[in-house]
């Protein structure tokens, strides 16, 4: 048999059949990265992250762009009726001794409980939404998603948060790999420059589909057309 290239382009923008197949995933949209008091931004190691260049575009990026697009989108998922998820970094342990090889190289540990592992209060999470924690770049690899996307029937997966070219990209990439439709929504993903955010979309855009909020809402809460009687 011959090799052949034969790309669907089209089957990657497919529309988002039915709120209830779909569920959307703020990734790492809590204290320890998104408030300047997290400790991420403390200095320990010879670092100071918190006057770096990058950490002051990050947080104008949230500020001005992100926060507001995450709060419009977790309003319309929750009114269309999509699944709300949240994954932050956070260890399972006190000590962090669950931690993946790279959070440890990172320096990332944020143990269970604290303030750094809560989701930002601008986007708190409802009683009723699951928050997991990850110890890993991608939420595929240190949780179970997997199992409880497939147990609620979920084909969709609407991905937001940060960073952008790091934990959101490699979400992107893994959903895809396993067979889920992946909906990024830009306005709504951040990093430490315009650089790096621009060359991650450019990265990904062939696992995903991008939608602004707006775009989303006109798909999510045009009425059902009426099956022909």
């Amino acid at each position: 048999k011959m090799a052949s290239y034969v790309p669907q382009k089209q089957l990657r923008e497919e529309a988002i059949a039915s709120p209830i197949t779909a569920t959307v995933l703020f990734i790492d949209t809590q204290n320890y990265n998104c408030h300047r008091n997290g400790a991420i931004y403390g200095t320990s190691g010879g670092t100071d992250r918190a006057h770096d260049p990058g950490t002051s575009y990050f947080f104008s990026r949230l500020e001005q762009v992100c926060k507001p697009a995450w709060i419009a989108l977790q309003t319309l998922c929750r009114t269309a009726g999509v699944e709300v998820m949240y994954t932050v970094i956070q260890s399972l342990t006190a000590d962090g001794r669950d931690r993946s090889r790279d959070y440890v190289i990172s320096g990332f540990h944020v143990p269970p409980g604290c303030w750094d592992a809560q989701v930002i209060e601008e986007l708190k999470p409802g009683l009723n939404e699951m928050v997991l924690p990850k110890t890993s770049s991608s939420v595929f690899n240190s949780t179970n998603i997997d199992f409880i996307l497939r147990s609620m029937n979920k084909r969709y997966l609407i991905l937001a948060g940060c960073v952008t070219d790091q934990c959101v990209a490699h979400a992107v990439m893994d959903a895809c790999d396993m067979g889920y439709m992946v909906t990024l929504v830009p306005e709504a993903t951040a990093t430490y420059s315009q650089q790096r955010q621009d060359a991650a979309l450019e990265a990904i855009k062939g696992y995903c589909r991008m939608r602004s909020v707006e775009e989303l809402a006109l798909e999510l809460l045009q009425p059902a057309v009426a099956a022909p009687s």
